[in-house]
């Protein structure tokens, strides 16, 4: 008997599984996230958690993104042999029409991330198709699919490797790690695929980040296999690196280490790592030919009594006022609390700058004597005057940094560490790079009072914005000094780390 999967059902549960998902963390990501913050002993790293359980809770009740980067889509299928689509369009295009009615739905907006032409225009496909589609052939009579949503941010950290076999992968995991930064948005998990051939090891960490976190639960009975004594192994010395939610030091810099693996060449052992960010977003269903999957609604009363508010401790600061002198007195780990007027810019907009500048055009916008925001923000709904607009991450603009800061800038506000190069133009300048929490969007979104395009219209979510802010949080990651948190703080908290394994 065979099996009929309806078009309208597939697609109907593609896009309910992305919406769903835009707004609902999956709950063991939730109690572990918990965890981690009850144990946390570093201030800035619980803070940070605070802020990404409380921004997790408001999406899940307001159904707005927990990331403004609603990510790129992939899907994995296992189609059941006994089953028979009802189409005349492709599977990818069929599954392709969930994801437009998902990015595209009136009520919750996700923001469109895909850009066709990657080497050359890089035009945005404007409904954020397609996905990456993954298929296989099962038996049975059901098709379960995986839906995940993966953020720029943790999917530019990706590792691979073709190790030699007698190589240690977990040498390799431990000098991979620290150059991965924290613009991935930890604490989140690593996948982990070894084995087969590169693409094969690539498909394999990514397939592996679709299972639930059990780490605790596996440390409580104990590994089984040589694969779950790796997975111990590597949490642990993981998380004894100390480089801590958002990379500010602390305990928990990894919730989870997924692995899954294939046989391989016999002198060959290809390694794959990716990672995924605080706002982790996968699902599973399955169709079975009765009509449309939807996922249950998990239950507010299950999120962590968590609500951040700002530290009394945090300075605040006037943008509008806002002086070389007093940037050059802020110190590496401040907590600031911004209000004003503030510019945005990413991507696309520096690269324009810097066009401009060279052909030695005016600028739309005076730089002088501003702040820069990294973001690009999720379109408004109803009242909002802003989507959802978390930072993203800071070093795709290390380049132009020399540029901007030359414009007259004072200080810019991103996701995640800079890199050796802008930290020096920032101390050269004696301005401040400031890091707002990466994971908490929708809570950063409500200190955005006003919102008007100022520069670069056509290039939509990555136009300058001058937005109007009250009480933004951030963090001096890097002062006028020179002086970074995100190398300073880990090394305290590695030698913490160390310390408590062996008292």
């Amino acid at each position: 008997m065979t099996t009929t999967i309806a078009e309208a059902d597939l697609i109907e549960s593609v896009a309910d599984a992305l919406q769903y998902i835009s707004y609902f963390h999956p709950m063991d990501y939730i109690r572990a996230l918990g965890d981690a913050y009850a144990a946390e002993e570093s201030p800035a790293a619980k803070d940070a958690i605070a802020q990404i359980l409380t921004n997790s809770r408001m999406c899940a009740e307001g159904h707005r993104p927990i990331c403004q980067d609603t990510g790129i889509v992939t899907v994995f299928v296992r189609w059941g042999q006994g089953c028979r689509l009802a189409s005349d369009r492709s599977l990818q295009e069929v599954i392709d029409e969930g994801v437009r009615r998902a990015y595209l739905h009136p009520d919750n907006p996700l923001r469109a991330s895909i850009l066709a032409d990657p080497a050359f225009t890089r035009r945005n496909t404007k409904d954020n198709t397609p996905s990456v589609l993954h298929v296989e052939l099962v038996p049975g009579a059901t098709v379960g699919i995986d839906v995940a949503a993966k953020g720029g941010g943790s999917e530019n950290k990706s590792k691979f490797k073709m190790l030699n076999p007698s190589d240690s992968i977990v040498d390799w995991v431990l000098e991979m790690i620290p150059q991965m930064g924290a613009g991935w948005c930890p604490p989140g998990m690593l996948g982990i695929g070894i084995g087969g051939t590169a693409e094969k090891a690539m498909l394999l960490a990514k397939q592996s980040l679709m299972g639930s976190i059990d780490m605790a639960q596996l440390k409580a009975r104990g590994p089984q296999s040589d694969l779950e004594e790796l997975r111990i192994e590597l949490f642990d010395k993981v998380n004894a690196l100390g480089i801590g939610a958002q990379g500010l030091g602390g305990l928990s810099t990894i919730l989870d280490v997924k692995i899954l693996d294939w046989p391989t060449h016999a002198a060959s052992k290809p390694v794959a790592m990716i990672p995924n960010c605080a706002a982790t977003r996968h699902a599973h269903f399955v169709l079975d030919g009765s009509g449309p999957a939807f996922l249950e609604r998990p239950n507010l009363a299950d999120w962590p009594d968590v609500n951040w508010t700002p530290d009394k401790a945090a300075k605040r600061v006037r943008l509008d006022t806002l002086t070389a002198q007093e940037v050059q007195g802020w110190q590496q780990g401040d907590r600031l609390l911004l209000s004003g007027k503030m510019l945005t810019g990413r991507d696309a907009a520096h690269k324009r700058i810097a066009d401009m500048i060279a052909r030695g055009e005016e600028l739309p916008v005076d730089f002088s004597g501003r702040v820069i925001y990294y973001v690009g923000p999720v379109d408004p709904v109803g009242e909002e005057v802003v989507g959802p607009a978390g930072p993203t991450t800071a070093t795709r603009m290390d380049k132009f940094t020399r540029m901007m800061l030359g414009q007259g800038l004072l200080a810019m506000v991103g996701k995640a560490e800079r890199g050796p190069d802008a930290v020096a133009a920032i101390a050269e300048h004696k301005s401040a790079y400031l890091m707002a929490v990466g994971g908490a969007a929708y809570l950063v979104s409500r200190a955005i009072k006003g919102s008007k395009v100022v520069g670069f219209a056509d290039l939509g979510m990555e136009a300058i914005y001058e937005f109007e802010v009250e009480d933004f949080p951030v963090t001096v990651a890097v002062d006028s000094a020179g002086a970074n948190v995100h190398a300073l703080a880990p090394m305290v908290w590695r030698e913490k780390i160390a310390a408590m394994a062996t008292a």
